[in-house]
């Protein structure tokens, strides 16, 4: 479950993998913290985070994959 906070979280550097999938969610090797475009920041601790880009997700910035329902009606 997401944890918010606006403070960071102190440790070490480390290259994060950082997938992006067609049509889909930014998948993100975690634990990552999520600031968004108005400033929240959410803390994720799962081992891979989906990011949404649609923008429609229930829980944005997290993905619900909310996209999946709207690329079957729109291609079917």
């Amino acid at each position: 479950m997401p944890i918010e906070n606006d403070e960071p979280t102190p440790g070490p550097a480390r290259r994060t993998r950082v997938t992006l999938t067609k049509d889909g969610p930014v998948l993100v090797e975690g634990p990552v913290e999520l600031v968004t475009d108005d400033g929240r920041v959410v803390r994720c601790d799962r081992f891979v985070v989906a990011v949404c880009t649609c923008r429609r997700s229930g829980i944005y910035p997290l993905c619900d994959t909310t996209h999946r329902r709207h690329r079957r009606k729109r291609g079917g």
